[in-house]
């Protein structure tokens, strides 16, 4: 069972394809509190969609750097990255990177030299729209941005705010977990009443669900009657494999792709591109 697993996530044939929107779906990956996935989140689904078919770009907003080492592309001081497009208005498309090994999967690196674009930006003349204006310029067509926010409510959040058209939001199955969602919907609502109104919080990905405990599931009921639809069937259990896989630059799709993480962030892909193509999203890209 684990070695068909294996097979279907990494398709090596490239037989197999999930739906391909047909406008760009720009999502951004957003919670202000730490650890519950968010890089993770957006490292897996992008790789499990770029190997399916489409083409996927994943921009680093956040000055750790996280997302660019799950998918082992260099952000040390001094590579080109998403602080040269938000501040020097350098093209997007000077700084995405290929991602080795995975076709369809290009990435804007974050370096530590973003912990200043927050200040920065504040000065900046139209400083909230820089990221969106960097990705409406880029040349090639995707099917999704993904973009990983810092955990912070910051103008870099705002940024991919502004330049998205939906957001992700992975909620920790833990006690709290519900604790400044409240925070984080007013402010996607500021945006969308003040600088983006095509925004919307269309996706809930539940996280580090511990299917041993009543917690998680209480967690889950109460996530599932406040948010209806927008929850996603699929549930990402707490694997080790997903936590040992950036250790060796790598998601865990190509890592372990027969584990029970790996299944789990395949379906989440598959019911985020089914529900693509069932609801088209206006916007062009």
């Amino acid at each position: 069972m684990e070695a068909m697993r294996a097979v279907q996530i990494l398709n090596p044939s490239g037989e197999v394809t999930m739906p391909r929107p047909d406008r760009t779906r720009v999502m951004c990956v957003a919670n202000q509190k730490g650890g519950v996935g968010k890089t993770t989140t957006t490292v897996n689904l992008a790789v499990a969609l770029a190997l399916h078919g489409n083409r996927v770009l994943v921009v680093d907003l956040d000055p750790q750097g996280n997302a660019s080492t799950g998918l082992n592309v260099p952000h040390h001081t001094g590579v080109p990255d998403v602080y040269d497009c938000l501040i020097d208005s350098v093209p997007l498309a000077e700084v995405a990177q290929e991602v080795d090994g995975i076709p369809n999967l290009w990435c804007v690196p974050a370096t530590i030299d973003l912990a200043g674009a927050e200040i920065e930006l504040v000065s900046v003349v139209a400083r909230e729209s820089r990221l969106s204006r960097a990705i409406e310029a880029y040349p090639g067509h995707f099917d999704y941005v993904f973009i990983d926010c810092p955990p912070s409510l910051g103008l870099l959040t705002v940024n991919a705010l502004v330049a998205a058209q939906e957001v992700l939001i992975p909620i920790q199955c833990e006690y709290y977990a519900l604790e400044g969602l409240n925070q984080l919907i007013n402010n996607i609502n500021l945006v969308r009443q003040h600088l983006n109104p095509k925004l919307e919080v269309s996706t809930i990905l539940l996280t580090m669900y511990d299917r041993r405990t009543r917690l998680a599931d209480a967690v889950e009921q109460d996530v599932r009657n406040h948010f209806g639809d927008k929850v996603l069937q699929s549930v990402i259990p707490r694997n080790v494999r997903v936590s040992e896989a950036p250790s060796y630059g790598q998601s865990v799709m190509t890592y372990d792709p027969g584990s029970r993480g790996a299944t789990s962030y395949f379906e989440a892909a598959q019911e985020i591109a089914e529900r693509g193509v069932k609801e088209p999203v206006s916007r062009n890209a």
